[in-house]
């Protein structure tokens, strides 16, 4: 006995009939055709529901596994979209406030450029200022010199009163 057969399978019958006689007629032949092919298809029957109901119980489960992967993907999606639209809200709002903050410096740097060109004109009205101021350096450099030979002077004058003083207040009681 095979593997694929089973117990009451008649295979010995169907050898002793696979020559068939003379006394047989077509519907005979063609009933044992028939039977055999059956068997036949049986066998192979047999064989395939080896292969394909375990194959069938692994589609199964690969399927119900693939399921679950695109329904945990479509939820991880959604989970996605919605942390994107709450950090996209916060980064508009901080975007809105740094255009409001680029717009104040901007108004600042305009503010300023008004006040550097406003000292441009001071520095410009200062030129004749600074043309006196100079006037004044040597007006005490004359001054300083003035002092300076004043001073010289006072020393000479000191040293030349100083000895018949000096000689006078020996006689003198105070």
């Amino acid at each position: 006995m095979r593997d694929n057969e089973t117990p009451g399978d008649s295979r010995d019958a169907v050898v002793q009939a696979e020559a068939p006689g003379p006394e047989y007629t077509d519907t005979q032949v063609n009933a044992y055709a028939i039977d055999r092919l059956s068997q036949a298809f049986e066998t192979s029957a047999k064989r395939w529901e080896l292969i394909v109901y375990p194959s069938l119980f692994a589609f199964i489960i690969l399927a119900a596994y693939g399921f679950y992967l695109v329904f945990s993907l479509a939820k991880d999606v959604h989970y996605l979209a919605i942390s994107v639209d709450t950090n996209m809200t916060v980064m508009a709002s901080n975007m809105q406030s740094m255009s409001d903050n680029v717009a104040q410096m901007s108004r600042n740097v305009r503010v300023m450029t008004a006040s550097v060109e406003s000292m441009a004109q001071d520095v410009d009205t200062l030129q004749p200022m600074l043309a006196s101021i100079q006037e004044m350096d040597r007006s005490m450099r004359v001054m300083t010199q003035s002092t300076a030979a004043m001073g010289r002077d006072m020393a000479v004058m000191n040293q030349s009163i100083s000895r018949p003083m000096q000689f006078m207040n020996g006689f003198m009681p105070w």
